[in-house]
This record gives C-alpha cells, structure tokens and sequence, in this order.
C-alpha cells in the first residue's frame, strides 16, 4: 500500500524553524497499531492523520509513542495539506477529534486555529516541581492534559535544564514552562517525556492552557506568545469566551510516499 506524505513545518515562516509535523491523509482508518507505527517511524513530535466525511474531516494525532487526545501544530500542518496540496477550497475546515470539534480559517498571515479554551485549577507549589526544573516555580496549574509552571521572566526559562527522569513521576501528559515575555506578551517551554518528546519545539495545545491565563494575568484578550525552544516560534493568541484562537503559518518541507504492506 502506497500513502502520500508531507512534512510541514508549523508555526514556521521558512524551513527548519517551527514544528515539523508528518501529514498522512487517508481514504479510510488504518490499524491504530499501524498509525502507531508510522508515526514512530517518523520520528517526530506528530504524525497527523485524517480522514474525509462529507461534509467535514475526522483527525488523529500520534507521537512515536502514544496517541494523543489534541495537538495544534499537526492541526494546522493538516489543513495547510488541505489547502496549499489537496485543493480545498472551502472558507473553514471543520476536524472532528477526541477533543470534539475543531476549526481551521485562513488567516492574511497563515491559518488559524478555534480550539477549546483549558479550564485551569491552582496547585500547591512543591518541591518535585522545583527538582524538576532546578528553581522553584512562582505558581503552578493543572489543565486537563498538563501541569503549567509559571516563573519569573524569559531568561529563567531559557536556562532550564530539565530533570527529565523525575518529569515522567508527574501524571500528566507535560509540563509548561512559562513566563512573561520581552518582545511578546508571554513565552514557554513544553516538555512532554511521558508521550516520548523530551522537549517540543512549538505546542499549540499546550496555548489552551496557557492563554487564559495571561489573559486573566494581563487583562487582555488578544497576546502574543513565542515558544523559546532551539528552533522556536511565534503564534498570534485570542481568548474568545470558552475558545481560544491561535493563528501560525506553515512550510511545506517534503512531500512523498510511503510503503507499507
């Protein structure tokens, strides 16, 4: 059997920055043990697949290790596939997921996601926290996937040099890293070894999370954010009642087949 592929770099403006992500559209499911596979083969942070209904598209995501129940960059690695490679020509694209709708627009700069807002809830500052990061975090919050770590400022987040053997006693998916940023309202690190991606380069999910919090924090609706990692990237961030939009670009960096069968 013969699939396409494209690699698309997402929250990216040229190549080798942003988030690689694997893109397989599919006439129908595969095995969950094959997209597993595939996606382990991959060896990135995401492997989207996705399917068409008729009159919308069903999305799964899966890390080398395990499926996931909602990743933003794969999301919009896909429709940039629907758009820029497949001939879509719809206004919105509409994905049905584990974590229920969601919708993708063409933005002036990219595409934009319409996810749900994370509901997040205080947490006791402890001390695994602290051995994990190597300072101690000024709060902490847990969301429905991941546990937030908020600090100081852009340079204590930079510096971080994770314990990641300690990170897997945490039973979330990840762990947030975030601060206030200089040249954006806020920026982060997103670390996730319990899914088998020690630290990944730009997580729109992970701005569920963190967008209602500097929402609230900085009274406004409408942030900027940038993921500080080695590759980086930027995303336009919206708090819109109980969803939250987060608009990127994409790169197309490789498009081919795959055997498999």
């Amino acid at each position: 059997m013969e699939l396409k592929i494209y690699q698309i770099d997402a929250f990216a403006t040229k190549a080798f920055e942003g988030n690689p992500a694997a893109v397989c559209p599919l006439d129908d499911w595969l095995p969950t043990e094959t997209m597993q596979a595939i996606a382990m083969e991959n060896n990135l942070s995401e492997t989207a697949f996705f399917t068409k209904t008729e009159d919308s598209f069903e999305i799964r995501w899966f890390t080398p290790a395990i499926e996931v129940d909602l990743c933003g960059h794969a999301t919009l690695a896909s429709a940039h596939v629907l758009y820029q490679h497949l001939n879509y020509e719809g206004k919105v694209i509409r994905f049905h997921s584990r974590s229920g709708v969601l919708e993708v627009e063409k933005a002036n700069e990219g595409y934009t996601l319409d996810f749900p807002a994370d509901i997040l809830n205080a947490q006791p500052v402890v001390s695994l926290y602290e051995e994990i990061i190597g300072l101690r975090p000024l709060e902490a919050w847990r969301g429905k996937d991941d546990l937030m770590l908020v600090l100081e400022n852009k340079q204590q987040v930079l510096s971080l040099t994770p314990d990641f053997r300690k990170m897997t006693q945490i039973p979330t998916r990840g762990v947030i890293v975030t601060a206030p940023g200089d040249k954006t309202d806020f920026i982060s690190r997103c670390f996730f070894p319990n899914a088998g991606i020690d630290e990944d380069p730009v997580t729109g999910s992970a701005h569920t999370t963190m967008i209602p919090f500097w929402s609230k924090k900085l009274n406004t609706s409408i942030l900027e954010a940038r993921q500080v990692s080695s590759r980086g990237g930027d995303l336009k961030c919206q708090m819109q009642g109980s969803r939250v939009k987060i608009t990127g670009s994409c790169v197309t960096y490789l498009k081919g087949a795959i055997q498999i069968g």
